[in-house]
């Protein structure tokens, strides 16, 4: 079936309402683009952050009155803002999007698949894994930076703490390198269910263990490891520095990311105190860093 998109210039205190009214006309589905390459990397926690221009689009049957469409917004808006249409290809979307993931290598040994790809290598460690809810999936250079890491320096099988542990990538990727015990932790509840299934899916649900942070807090705030692995952001990994460094062995290895490069002398500040900063690695406009823990 064709359609047809309705794009309106927005701002940050109408798109709400203009939302609305483009699905009470009748749109199907309603996005958000940015409209002046302005990304937001760490907004306030608590916050829903939004651009400060953007553009709404709505989606609608190519037989829909567009006119009537219009009339509808400017009736109840005011004004009709800023806007195009344009027709959209039918086209096999669930197809096309699936085509977008192809596997993907970090280091020598780790490839993550979607999962109606046959993995490249058979034999190297294999991490099935499909692409849903932005928890991570190797695309983000954070995770990629983590990922190879791993690769690199992953050799004896210690116990491992994935602190903000989003899909479980990091703490499968580690299990399949070897790891005995994966304890992943999450604010985000949505975070621990799909760490669980995409561990069952990688056949190591017996060795990863799912925690919010306070039942980590309550059942292993004594907790220490060999390894442990923040990939959040900077603010949280500042606030949570002497905590995150109560959880490694001396001698034991943290490797931090989800950090802007120009973030990069604030965490290695704030982790010094605790740890030998070892190295300082960048991808694209991110950095990952990695301390050994004083004795």
């Amino acid at each position: 079936m064709p359609w047809l998109q309705l794009t309106l210039d927005a701002t940050h205190s109408n798109s709400e309402q203009l939302s609305d009214l483009l699905s009470q006309a009748g749109a199907a589905a309603v996005t958000m683009q940015d409209a002046k390459d302005d990304p937001i990397y760490e907004p306030p926690v608590g916050s829903t952050p939004l651009w400060d221009q953007l553009f709404l689009t709505g989606l609608f049957e190519a037989d829909i009155d567009m006119n009537g469409v219009l009339s509808f917004i400017k009736t109840q808006y005011g004004e009709i803002p800023g806007h195009s249409i344009n027709p959209l290809e039918d086209k096999d979307w669930t197809r096309a999007w699936m085509d977008d993931f192809k596997p993907m290598q970090f280091g020598q040994r780790v490839w993550i698949c979607p999962s109606w790809h046959t993995p490249p290598d058979p034999a190297a460690v294999n991490i099935m894994l499909d692409p849903g809810l932005a928890f991570g999936t190797g695309t983000h250079p954070t995770t990629a930076l983590c990922l190879n890491w791993l690769d690199e320096n992953y050799e004896q099988p210690v116990d491992v703490i994935d602190y903000g542990c989003g899909s479980g990538i990091l703490g499968i990727a580690a299990n399949l390198l070897g790891a005995e015990q994966v304890y992943a932790v999450d604010l985000d509840p949505q975070a621990l269910i799909a760490t669980q299934a995409n561990a069952e899916k990688n056949h190591v649900a017996d060795k990863i263990k799912t925690f919010s942070v306070p039942e980590f807090k309550k059942q292993y705030s004594q907790l220490q490891c060999p390894l442990l692995l923040a990939n959040i952001l900077a603010g949280p990994l500042v606030e949570l520095s002497e905590m995150l460094a109560s959880h490694v062995l001396p001698g034991g290895k943290i490797v931090l990311s989800g950090i802007l490069a120009e973030q990069a002398d604030k965490i290695s500040t704030a982790y010094q105190r605790w740890f030998h900063i070892d190295e300082i690695k960048q991808k694209e406009d991110w950095i990952r860093i990695v301390g050994t823990k004083k004795i």
